[in-house]
Parts: C-alpha cells; structure tokens; sequence
C-alpha cells in the first residue's frame, strides 16, 4: 500500500459475542468513518457503541468473539486522502515523520514519529548522534511548524537543551 495511511486505533479484547471489540488509543475523529482498514482489507463498520473515550466496533465480515480476538491487537487505519480535515495548528502524525528539526539555524534532528503521551502528544527526534530527544507538541517548545518545506523549528533552551 503505497498512499499514507493514519492509524485510528488498534483492535482491544472483545465485547460480547457477536464479534464487537474494545478500540484502544481510539481517535474518534478517524473512527467515525464508514470505512476501516484492517490487516490489508476494507471493512465497513456495522456497529458503534460505547463512547469516544472508549468505543465499541464490529466490522462486517468478522462476527462471533473468536473472529474478534482474532484481530487483537490489529491496527485500524483510514485513507489519509479520506481523513477529515484538521484545525489550524493541528497535524497528521504523518504529515510531521521525516521533517527537519532546528533551532533557528542549528540542526537538531529528524522526526521518526510522534507518540501519545498522557498529557500530550510529543515528537520523538533522532539526533545526528542517533541518541533521541522527546519535544512535547506545546506552543512553548514548538516555534513553528511548516509541513510544506519539512521543517519544524523548536526551541531547545524550554527543552533543557
């Protein structure tokens, strides 16, 4: 699969028995499509329950408990072309891996991802060393971001750097 594909949350333990199952590090934005991927394969959603925290799936095509568990820990994704668009300041997780990190002019590092923290989300940075360095997403460490030229620029003295 060649397009970039956004993760909308991973299969958890079953709910039930007609194939339902818990979604783990859900984003109900991506959720709330009709469509998910799973495994390489389509599949439509043919019921919601729970709530936004903590929601409820079963796709079509996998019913009985046995076929949820089946899926344990398989990730859903969405169509990064079918995702809905963000706020100003907000950003795809893939949108951000591989941009230059700096400091003003000086190069810090490059994004290899970006990680859910419990109080935000942060970027996880290689530096020329191959050591890492964690920026959390705050407007205090996060001059800018400029998805277009795949450079973001932070500022490493918030960061104790």
């Amino acid at each position: 699969m060649s397009e970039a594909w956004i993760e909308a949350g991973r299969v958890g333990r079953p709910h039930g028995l007609d194939g339902s199952f818990h979604v783990t590090r859900p984003d109900a934005r991506l959720l709330a499509s009709e469509e998910l991927w799973v495994r390489g394969r389509a599949c439509r959603v043919e019921r919601r329950a729970g709530t936004a925290d903590r929601p409820i799936l079963r796709l079509e095509g996998h019913t009985g408990r046995d076929a949820a568990e089946a899926l344990r820990g398989a990730q859903l994704t969405v169509r990064a072309d079918r995702a809905p668009a963000l706020e100003e300041g907000e950003y795809w997780a893939h949108e951000l891996v591989g941009c230059v990190v700096v400091d003003g002019e000086r190069h810090v590092g490059e994004v290899r991802r970006m990680l859910p923290l419990p109080s935000c989300e942060a970027l996880e940075v290689v530096l020329p060393d191959e050591s890492e360095l964690l920026v959390p997403m705050v407007r205090d460490a996060i001059r800018s971001v400029d998805v277009a030229a795949r450079r973001i620029d932070v500022d490493l003295s918030f960061l104790g750097e």
